[in-house]
């Protein structure tokens, strides 16, 4: 499952938020902003709101998330942004509806007013049901159920397709060479557009001056083209970046044509291509490519699920495909792409599936499922021995058939507190410890006796946390105890740090002789008794 938190502006929302997301659209010149929908089809928008581009009626940007009531309850399918931005939205029901950057009448509405909150779509739309949406920089393209494309918006180029290059300020159905066939897809460069046919062919028009459209020239086009370098391959997939474009055919072929700036074709160079150029042809077969009019990264999915990306990656040009460690496409984009966006609307519509780590967070102390116990306190614990065997040495031997507690039921533990056990326990189930500074120090002993190094080190990284004058002296001892070498330098140059306040404290004068000692000497060697 994707994370949407490796977007930074998801970062500061809570987990029982993230939860309840189910598709969600980072945009903006900086990533800046987003749009979101949750599992019961409510629309939230959080971020910048340059041009009114959240939706929310009015300027005004918002660190925390806020309801788009004017489209709650309703299902929804397709979302694509802009550059000023401008946002389109299609719901499930056909509708659609746009907000946000107006300047060339890219909303649709036949103004060009900026449009603060969203609003219905439907001049020269009425009973058509609109499936899917695209946008570029300043223009918008929608494809309906029946095959028929519409575009309008910004037009210096051709990318309405209308045959001139007058702005167009409502959707107009882009007939000519597409007149009578159904397409199944649609894409926006920054200034170019591209739709994929029932059958497989690939039309484009609008700029040209790269090759983006993959004509074999660098000429405008004022309506839709076929492009001939593809007769006879059915492509399945098709994604626009700035000025380049990338098809997949049903075969698994990847095809590159545009510019190649940043190596975003992955030819090896950085020369432009006029014509749909064969690449990866060495690797396994693709079965996704991604790429966005906003950024110059492009990326693809093998069929083994190996992702691989180049182009533009953090400033870098990276121009042969480069392996990475992501199972998705979408986290190319999240780390790599510049501005991080979106490439599509994410879909996280399986939510409800556990990864293994979540179902073994979710069995902790569960008794139906449970084949142990510990007694700690009184207080009873279910465990699964299976998984103390797999986690911890100390279990792997005591779960021997020469071990008494091998054949028990119900282990008791007198060693330790019942919040230190647990917390030990829920440790090997979730990699996590959540446990009072104070708390922490049992959780030390008891890591120290188990040879548990890694939940040793957390352990120091909470009482480092959580220290204060009034502790800080009994943590310096307990690290002495269980010898923890960082954690005691750490509690050693807080003290001395707060001498006068820590030797006011009764923890100071409650610790053992040789202890207080071998601190006054040490700290005296430092300096700290000189006036």
């Amino acid at each position: 499952m994707v994370d949407v938190t490796k977007w930074p502006i998801f970062s500061m929302m809570g987990p029982q938020e993230l939860s309840s997301i189910r598709k969600a659209c980072v945009f903006g010149t900086s990533a800046n902003e987003a749009v979101f929908i949750t599992k019961d089809d409510e629309v939230y928008v959080i971020g910048l709101n340059c041009s009114s581009c959240l939706g929310t009626g009015d300027s005004q940007s918002s660190i925390v998330p806020k309801k788009l009531d004017f489209l709650s309850g309703r299902k929804v399918v397709s979302v694509s942004y802009g550059s000023g931005p401008h946002i389109l939205l299609a719901t499930e029901d056909g509708e659609l509806f746009a907000w946000g950057h107006n300047g060339y009448s890219q909303l649709g509405n036949g103004t060009t007013n900026q449009g603060a909150a969203p609003l219905l779509v439907s001049a020269n739309l009425l009973n058509k049901k609109v499936t899917e949406v695209a946008c570029g920089s300043h223009h918008s393209m929608a494809l309906t159920d029946s095959g028929e494309v519409y575009a309008w918006g910004y037009n210096n180029c051709g990318q309405v397709g209308s045959g001139s290059t007058a702005n167009q300020p409502t959707p107009r159905r882009v007939s000519s060479c597409l007149q009578n066939k159904v397409a199944v897809s649609i894409v926006c460069g920054q200034t170019s557009s591209l739709a994929v046919l029932d059958n497989g062919e690939v039309y484009g028009w609008g700029y040209n001056g790269n090759g983006q459209l993959g004509l074999g020239n660098s000429g405008n086009q004022l309506t839709p083209c076929r492009l001939a370098a593809l007769q006879g391959l059915c492509v399945q997939q098709i994604v626009s970046g700035y000025a380049h474009s990338l098809a997949l055919t049903d075969e698994g072929l990847l095809f590159a044509w545009g510019a190649n700036t940043y190596g975003q074709l992955g030819t090896g160079n950085k020369s432009n291509q006029l014509s749909p150029l064969l690449i990866m042809t060495e690797k396994e077969r693709i079965v996704e490519v991604a790429a966005c009019h906003s950024t110059h990264t492009s990326a693809c999915k093998t069929q083994s699920g190996q992702v691989y990306m180049w182009g533009q990656c953090r400033g870098q040009s990276i121009v042969l495909p480069l392996l990475t460690h992501f199972t998705c496409t979408d986290d190319v984009f999240a780390c790599f792409a510049t501005p991080s966006v979106m490439w599509k609307l994410l879909s996280m519509e399986h939510d409800d599936f556990l990864t293994v780590a979540q179902s073994l967070k979710k069995e902790f102390d569960n008794p139906e499922t449970a084949d142990l116990k510990f007694c700690v306190d009184g207080k009873h614990i279910c465990v699964h021995k299976a998984i103390l065997k797999i986690r911890c040495e100390h279990f792997r031997t005591m779960f021997q058939s020469h071990w008494n507690e091998d054949m028990k039921e119900v282990i008791e533990i007198d060693q330790f507190s019942y919040p230190v056990y647990r917390s030990f326990l829920e440790f090997l189930y979730t990699d996590a410890v959540e446990l009072p500074p104070e708390d922490a120090i049992g959780l030390l002993d008891l890591a120290t006796s188990y040879c548990e190094n890694r939940l040793k080190c957390l352990c120091q990284h909470i009482i480092k946390r959580g220290i204060t004058v009034e502790n800080a002296f009994s943590l310096l001892a307990a690290a002495v105890r269980y010898d923890a070498e960082d954690l005691e330098e750490f509690c050693f140059k807080f003290c001395v740090n707060h001498l006068t306040e820590v030797t006011q404290t009764a923890a100071f004068w409650e610790i053992n002789g040789d202890l207080l000692k071998d601190f006054i000497c040490r700290a005296s060697r430092c300096g700290a008794f000189k006036n």
